[in-house]
């Protein structure tokens, strides 16, 4: 990744959403992968609710109702657009797909 101005790419699913016979948010990372996105992160929220309306959030002994889940994607516009967001987006009736202006800020720099 060497232009510093680049995209982020957040979609958003629930949990208990499921492609065939496996969880969306797992199908959906798999299938960025395979599209070979840079890398992508799934993270579960601790609360949170949609278009319903409906509270979704961490029950007694810390079972879920159903967690909010967030897949990241930071890349090349032109890789989001054109590959991985139509590959994807087929797959997400009620979540949503968020595409971000974002800059990279590099790791620390070796000495010298």
């Amino acid at each position: 990744m060497t232009d510093r101005r680049q995209k982020l790419l957040i979609i958003l699913v629930d949990e208990s959403d499921t492609w065939g016979e496996h969880s969306l948010y797992e199908v959906i990372t798999r299938k960025l992968e395979l599209l070979e996105a840079p890398g992508a992160t799934v993270q579960a929220g601790i609360m949170g609710f949609g278009s319903h309306h409906k509270i979704h959030r961490k029950r007694l002994f810390g079972v879920s109702d159903d967690r909010p889940i967030s897949i990241s994607v930071v890349a090349d516009e032109d890789l989001l657009r054109e590959k991985l967001i139509p590959a994807n987006r087929p797959m997400i009736a009620e979540g949503l797909i968020l595409l971000l202006d974002v800059e990279v800020i590099p790791g620390a720099l070796p000495d010298g």
